[in-house]
């Protein structure tokens, strides 16, 4: 699998590399110490320990005396000493002070936690779409890692949740999807502004894990079907979603208003909830909804069946019967959804 980094908005391009500082101080700690083991005779040990206390310039003694030839190799290798440790010392320096160190660390907290993730959702794209995808599932306390290739939209989340789980780059790399777990989610929403990326990232995501469960957003009609046909699960269409919203608020308000009442988690107390087939547990299978007793058990209330060829069925009688790749749709408040997620075991 590729590596990546998680991140390229803070590690700056700079003529201070911290880890050419680090080679050139091996290289001349290598070379020290051979040097003297094949002119002075001295054992490693003695040769590491010689070479250590001249480039620290600590002023410690002579492990043996020297000959004339040692004291010419120790004395170049005091000169070069001079730059390679002033370089060391720059270059250490800017990456503290600029705050490096704690973007390093922060980048090693991130990548370690995506690591360990398993069943997230990608969100590909934090602008006006993606901020609002990020907050339903905050909400809902989903695992998520976002992309974004513009870092500096990132900030205000991070300042509001610095446990968020990020990639800065470009999402229709698959170096940049493996970055965020790509084989490990579940799912994965692309919401960026233009339809060919969202394309690309649809082929990629399906390509890098055909299980993966993915939401596309599209502008233009004629994406909607090469999205579907690439393997988007869905694909939405904000404008044309708004329009209808908007024309239906003036034909039928009441349900229009309701509907957003119900949805509306942060000042009603309604939700939904999709119960799959493989949710149920073994003894609910195979029974009609009149003997699962989930109002009785639960409070929830199915309203609508979701049949395996992906049609819908509002309403279902208490006769119906969940089959294989089908699922209900129930509704009730947080307390009841809770009793249903606890009795099927809902993840």
């Amino acid at each position: 699998m590729p590596s990546s980094p998680l991140t390229r908005l803070t590690l700056s391009n700079t003529a201070l590399d911290l880890r050419l500082a680090l080679v050139l101080l091996v290289i001349i700690v290598v070379i020290g110490t051979g040097g003297l083991m094949l002119i002075e005779g001295y054992t490693a040990l003695e040769a590491f320990y010689m070479t250590v206390i001249t480039i620290s310039t600590v002023g410690f003694g002579e492990v043996r005396p020297l000959s004339d030839g040692g004291r010419v190799f120790v004395s170049a290798l005091v000169i070069v000493n001079i730059g390679v440790v002033g370089y060391v010392l720059a270059a250490f320096s800017y990456f503290v002070f600029d705050g490096r160190l704690f973007e390093t660390m922060q980048y090693n907290r991130v990548k370690a936690k995506i690591g360990k993730l398993e069943g997230h959702t990608i969100v590909c794209g934090y602008g006006k779409y993606g901020q609002e995808i990020v907050n339903h599932l905050r909400q809902h306390n989903h695992p998520y890692v976002v992309i974004e290739e513009e870092g500096e939209k990132l900030q205000p989340l991070l300042e509001a949740d610095d446990q968020t789980l990020y990639v800065v780059g470009d999402a229709t790399h698959d170096d940049t999807l493996f970055a965020a777990g790509i084989e490990r989610a579940s799912s994965l929403i692309t919401a960026l502004n233009d339809d060919s990326d969202n394309l690309f990232i649809v082929l990629s995501s399906k390509d890098l894990n055909p299980r993966l469960r993915i939401v596309s957003r599209a502008k233009e009609a004629r994406a909607r079907q090469k999205m579907i046909k690439a393997g988007a699960t869905h694909v939405i269409m904000p404008e044309q979603i708004g329009g209808f919203y908007m024309a239906t608020l003036i034909s039928k308000p009441g349900a229009i208003e309701f509907f957003s009442f119900i949805t509306n988690e942060l000042s009603g107390d309604i939700g939904f909830e999709e119960l799959r087939y493989d949710q149920l547990p073994e003894r609910y299978r195979g029974k009609p909804i009149a003997d699962l007793h989930l109002r009785a058990n639960t409070g929830v209330n199915i309203i609508g069946h979701r049949l395996g060829s992906g049609k819908y069925l509002v309403n279902p009688g208490p006769d119906t019967i969940l089959e294989p790749n089908a699922s209900f749709i129930v509704v009730g408040n947080p307390e009841q959804i809770g009793a249903l997620r606890r009795v099927c075991e809902l993840s």
